[in-house]
């Protein structure tokens, strides 16, 4: 359906609020909601059924077209997809699958990180990770895998912390004030502190993942290496960059 078509929908929805029109309007944005929960599955590996968040993600769908009023200037998309995010990770909280063993691994791995990069002045490499942990390195792969599922917690602290709809063009000029400024320059700054953390290939990952919106089927075909390995990649990459990000690290959330 094109946009023309959207809006006739949601001008008879705000009219009559008919079942049938609504249901017509949750088909219309169902794939929206298959998005949102492919990008937060980055973050849970195999802990969680892709399946299971899309289901989850549905009752967020529900309650956007319910609450949303289409004569402000916010896109709806733009409003569902917090909605959508909002309502996956409030189930996942409820649930809260996350084992105490896995919480412990990752405080272990993050010690063991700040503590190797204080003592040779760059960032820990993965076989000095296990060494450090007095594991296999195989096993310490074991443990990234796991580690995705933890990933969920800076996204909660996230949409917590800054959940507020951005603001969408509505033809009047916006400009930036001297605080906004400094802050994306400061952005700007530890975003090129955390990525020069991470190796050619971790950094190509998170680059052509965030910056140039590929799925991990393409960037596993860019770069010629199992969607597995690509995953591993993420998760390493982002376990890096969490130190020096610090707050920023909700940009990554989408």
């Amino acid at each position: 359906m094109d946009e023309a078509g959207r809006n006739k929908l949601w001008d008879s929805y705000a009219k009559l609020k008919s079942p049938e029109i609504r249901e017509k309007l949750i088909l219309e944005y169902a794939p929206l909601v298959k998005l949102v929960a492919g990008r937060l599955s980055m973050y849970l590996g195999y802990n969680v059924e892709y399946d299971d968040l899309v289901s989850y993600g549905i009752f967020g769908l529900i309650d956007a077209i319910d609450k949303f009023d289409n004569m402000k200037a916010v896109k709806f998309e733009t409003y569902a997809s917090l909605r959508i995010r909002g309502a996956i990770l409030d189930q996942i909280r409820k649930m809260d699958w996350i084992p105490r063993t896995i919480r412990q691994k990752q405080k272990k791995i993050d010690a063991v990180m700040k503590e190797i990069e204080a003592s040779k002045g760059r960032a820990a490499t993965d076989e000095e990770i296990a060494r450090s942990l007095g594991i296999s390195d195989d096993d310490y792969l074991s443990w990234q895998s796991q580690m995705k599922i933890t990933n969920v917690v800076s996204l909660n602290e996230f949409m917590e912390s800054g959940s507020e709809i951005p603001a969408e063009q509505t033809g009047q000029q916006r400009f930036d004030s001297p605080e906004e400024v400094m802050e994306k320059e400061e952005l700007k700054k530890v975003l090129q502190q955390a990525l020069e953390l991470l190796t050619e290939k971790e950094k190509k990952v998170i680059l052509l993942y965030y910056y140039e919106d590929l799925t991990l089927k393409e960037i596993s075909n860019v770069l010629e290496v199992s969607e597995s390995r690509i995953s591993q990649l993420h998760t390493r990459a982002l376990q890096k960059m969490k130190g020096k990000m610090g707050n920023y690290m909700g940009i990554f959330s989408i």
